[in-house]
This record gives structure tokens, sequence and C-alpha cells, in this order.
């Protein structure tokens, strides 16, 4: 067994135990070593997500890792978990979020994408990189992604398109995202605002006002053109 997997001895156990009456904070926190391996992952992919260099990097004892994770494979869980936390649920509510048009719902999912701390675009490029390592990772990203879109598809469907087209349009706007996030897309934010006007115009098939693209240039802290 991989000494990354594997919980630490009787005598470890025994340490941490005593350890733990002693001074609750010698080991850490559960946030702090999820911080560190999403850290881990998104500069250095999954292969770089490793329990001693982690406990290095922190300045804590390995043994005291296994307060927070059973092992290594429940820390990479736990990785999953967050990105699907993340991302997942800030499209999803961006999706919900009230519209009265189609242009002014497709421009709630615009900022989504364009809000980091709502969906982060490199934590999804280091997912999707980790899981063409694993079938396992790669089975929960295309079902990750089926959620998306139909949360996407029910965004159009509420603006009164068909299943069909719906759907044709939901694919646009996310796969647009995604080549934008694989294809590590490096755009000036005024080139890129630019374009959202013809964006929203492809997406759903009508323009935006002018008063809802200046209420989403001030949602993303930006200046009224």
């Amino acid at each position: 067994m991989d000494i990354e997997d594997s919980r630490p001895s009787a005598a470890e156990d025994a340490t941490i135990k005593d350890a733990a009456t002693k001074d609750a904070g010698w080991r850490g926190s559960r946030d702090l070593w999820l911080k560190a391996a999403l850290s881990a992952l998104m500069e250095g992919g999954v292969d770089a997500v490793k329990i001693q260099p982690l406990a290095s990097q922190l300045n804590l004892s390995r043994t005291s890792f296994y307060w927070f994770f059973e092992n290594r494979t429940s820390l990479l869980a736990a990785l999953l978990d967050h990105w699907d936390g993340k991302n997942t649920t800030a499209l999803v509510k961006a999706s919900e979020a009230y519209a009265e048009t189609p242009a002014e719902g497709m421009l709630n999912v615009i900022h989504c994408f364009l809000e980091q701390e709502a969906f982060d675009p490199k934590l999804e490029f280091a997912v999707r990189g980790w899981a063409l390592q694993s079938d396992e990772v790669m089975s929960r990203v295309n079902s990750t992604d089926e959620l998306r879109l139909a949360a996407l598809v029910r965004l159009l469907q509420r603006q009164g398109f068909e299943e069909a087209e719906a759907d044709a349009r939901a694919r646009t706007v996310y796969l647009t995202q995604i080549g934008y996030i694989s294809m590590q897309v490096r755009e000036p934010m005024q080139e890129r605002m630019a374009r959202v006007p013809a964006y929203v115009r492809i997406f759903c098939g009508e323009a935006a006002t002018g008063s809802e693209l200046a209420r989403f240039r001030s949602r993303l802290g930006l200046e009224a053109t």
C-alpha cells in the first residue's frame, strides 16, 4: 500500500490522541489542510497533493493529517466535493437568479463565470486535468456537466424556449466557457467585456438593454461605458 494512503501506526495514533489533549492547535484544522491541498492541486496537479509535502508546507506533523482525513483518498474526495460545491453551486444559483428577460438571465450566468469568488476557473481547469488521469474523476466531471447544463436549460425554458432549442443554446453557453478555461485564454477584461453584448445575443437570441449592461458592469465593479 502507498504510504500516502495509509493510516499511521498504533503508536502514532496514540501520539496523536495524547497530543490532542495537550494542545488542540498543534494539528491545524481540516480547512487548513484542505486549502493547502487545493493550492497544490491548482499549482501542480493531483500528483502534487501528497500528505508529507503538505505537512511540511504547513509546518505540521504528518500524523496530524489523520485527525481530519482517513487517508489521501478521503482528502482527494474532499477536493472534488469542494470543486463541485463551489463551481456547480455558483452556476446553478446564477441560472436560477431572478431575470425579467432572457438577456438578463444570460448576464447573470456570464457574471458568475467572470466573478472568481463565485466560479473559480483555475480550480475548474485543475479538476478537468485530473479527470484525464482518472476514469472515476472523469465520471464525476461528466455527471456534474450534465447537472450544470440542466440548470442552463431550465433557465432558457423559463424564458420561453422549447426544450430542444434551450438544450442547444445551453450547450453553446457552457461549452464556450469551458473552452475558455480549457484553452487557458488570457483575455483582458476590457476585451472580454466588449464581447459580452454579442455573446448575449448569440446565447439567448436577444440583445441586452443599456440598463441591463450597466447593472452587469456595476456588479463586477466596472464603470459604465
